[in-house]
This record gives C-alpha cells, structure tokens and sequence, in this order.
C-alpha cells in the first residue's frame, strides 16, 4: 500500500514538473513550486527538534523515568512525547517492559500526540498566517480532547486490557480531560495557553538548529547528545520531495472529487477546501495546512483537530510501521482513523455552524 501511494506521489510530480515547464496551463505547475518553497518553512519548524531529540530522550530517562516507576507506570509511555518516526519506536522499546507497551506507546501514542507535539504543532504555527493561528489551536486542542479514543482502540488492538490502558495512561487522559474542560469552560484562556505553548515548542526548535548549525560549521557541539543538523535536513528533504508529487496529486484529488466534497461541505457548513483538507490530512499534514488559507474558519478548525490522530495515516506512518512492526499496520490505521473521526464529529459540534460559515475565496 505504501509502495502505491508513493507510485501516485510520483505521478503527480511528473504531471506538475511537466505543466510548470508548459508554463502552469492546468495550475498543476504552481502547487509543484509550493512544494519546494515550503522546504524553508518544514525545515526551520523541525529540524531543531530533530537535533534536540537525542537530548530530550536522555531528560526523560534520568528525570521522569525514576518517577513512572515509583508510581508503578510503565515508562514506555514517556516515549509517546516524540514522534513515531523521530525516536519516539525506539526510545518506547528502550523504555518499555512488555512488546504490548512497546506498540501503544512508540506506534500509537507516538504517532498521535508524539507527532502532534513535535511536528504538526512547530510546523502549522510555523506556515500559517497569525490569523490562521487562532482556528488551528482551537481545532488542536480539540483533537488532543478526542485522542482518548485513539488511545483505547489502539490499547485493545495492542493487547493490552481496558483497565491497563486506564491505569498506565492516565497522565495522558487526565491531560486530555483538562483540554477538553478548558475548551468547554474557558476556550479563550486555554487557546491562550495553548499558543504559549506552541511559542515554547518553536522556541526548543530554534535552540536545536542554533546548536546543529553551530556544531556543522565548527565541529564544536554546545549541547550533549546533539543529533547531526545534516541529518535532520535530510528527513525535511525527504518530506519536500513527497509534497512535490503531493500538492499537484491534492489539487487534482480536489477537482475529480469536487461533487462529493461540496456534498460533504453543504452537510457540514464547510467549504469545499475544507472537506478536501481532511482528505489529504491522512497522506500528510503539511498540505492539509498549506490548504488552510483557502478555508472557511469552521473547516479550519476541523481538520485541525482531525490532525491531531489521523494525519499520514497512509503515508508516512503506515510506511514507519511496515519497516518496523509490519502485523501492527492495519490495527495503528484502525486506531487512528478513529480517532480523527471522533475528532471531527466533536469539532463540529464545538463550532456553531452560523458562527463559522465565512468562505475566503
């Protein structure tokens, strides 16, 4: 399956390399540039976390490790704080005590809110407008509220118990009871926090390329355990080829599906980029976010909160686990398209449809 996603990639990049040399005729041409002028944006919001990863996985097994174990939680856990392809797999089978941990924490866990913090959050607040940056948070916070039924569907399908999945998440489902009771309660103040928080990650991520950047020029590292700036670049480039193949396939993927899609907008009071959005969410987040300037304030928000669980459900996740737990593909995608779909379903009951039918044009 990753093998076909990738085969259509390319075929989309061929088809917008071929339409930029005809002078951009079909508009294929100009969402192949985007592709390679969003490089400078992925890089500078995730390249520093990358360095720094080496760095946080050693903080969290010398500082919060002693204590899971006192309180008798199983410190793989700690490991679902990075991304399922940034060290948070094995980080998780370093820290973990049974093979059923290893899978909720460094698959699931990583690949929802692991890949919520350290990438989908530095880099949407990275590439959107301030105005945009409003309706992202909310629509994260939102999807972080919902990831409990992530969590409990890829526990049961992980082979844990219901109540071991209680009992050795309960940091995160707490957590995730206060965002929800936040956003209920108090939605101005926790977006506030939330944005403050989205400031600390990017201000981590800065750090991280200071450091890489300085230790590539001098060979002088300032940071221990600091992770090369060329390797990280690599993973960012890795993530710009796909977007060249990516963008023209999501463009066409908007016209061939234009009925059904203004379907599904009329139903929900979104427009047509906004129920598109949510269709490539799950092959990747970073064009579901370039196409945010193009939706309505109500849609902006969903397919926030849908990141949060099923963004690169079919693409780069799904391709981690094949090289990595092949038997675990189908129950991590199961996981995690349920958990974007309960997202969605609360997203759109927390946004009026009136208050958020506005179109940008």
């Amino acid at each position: 399956m990753n093998q076909i996603i990738m085969w259509i990639m390319a075929v989309g990049a061929v088809l917008g390399g071929v339409d930029r040399i005809a002078g951009n005729r079909f508009g294929l041409g100009k969402r192949f540039e985007e592709g390679f002028t969003l490089l400078g944006p992925t890089a500078l919001s995730m390249s520093g976390i990358i360095c720094l990863t080496p760095l946080l996985s050693r903080f969290l097994r010398f500082a919060l490790v002693p204590i899971w174990n006192f309180l008798g939680l199983d410190a793989g856990l700690l490991a679902g704080i990075l991304a399922i392809d940034m060290g948070g797999y094995q980080l998780a089978g370093e820290l973990s005590a049974s093979q059923e941990m290893v899978r909720y924490a460094g698959l699931v866990i990583a690949a929802t809110l692991g890949c919520t913090i350290t990438f989908t959050i530095p880099v949407g607040m990275g590439m959107l407008k301030s105005g945009d940056r409003l309706f992202f948070s909310r629509g994260m916070l939102i999807g972080t509220g919902t990831l409990p039924v992530t969590m409990i569907v890829g526990g049961l399908l992980s082979g844990l118990s219901f109540l071991q999945i209680v009992l050795q998440s309960l940091p995160v489902l707490l957590f995730c009871f206060l965002l929800m009771f936040g956003i209920w309660r108090f939605p101005e103040q926790t977006v506030r926090a939330f944005t403050v928080f989205a400031d600390v990650i990017r201000l981590l991520t800065t750090i991280g390329l200071i450091a890489g950047a300085f230790c590539y020029m001098t060979g002088f590292s300032l940071l221990p355990d600091l992770a090369p700036l060329e390797d990280a670049m690599a993973v960012v480039s890795s993530i710009g080829i796909v977007l060249l193949g990516s963008l023209p396939t999501a463009e066409l993927l908007q016209r061939v599906l234009k009925k059904p899609l203004s379907f599904i907008g009329r139903k929900t009071g979104m427009n047509d980029s906004s129920a598109a959005g949510l269709l490539m969410g799950i092959v990747s987040p970073v064009p579901a976010i370039t196409m945010m300037e193009k939706m309505d304030e109500r849609g902006k928000i969903v397919n926030a909160a849908f990141l949060v669980s099923a963004a690169s459900t079919i693409a780069a996740h799904m391709g981690f686990t094949f090289g990595t737990d092949p038997d675990f593909v189908v129950p991590l995608l199961v996981a995690k398209l349920a958990g974007g779909i309960a997202a969605v379903c609360a997203a759109l009951f927390f946004t009026k449809k009136s208050a958020y039918s506005k179109t940008r044009k």
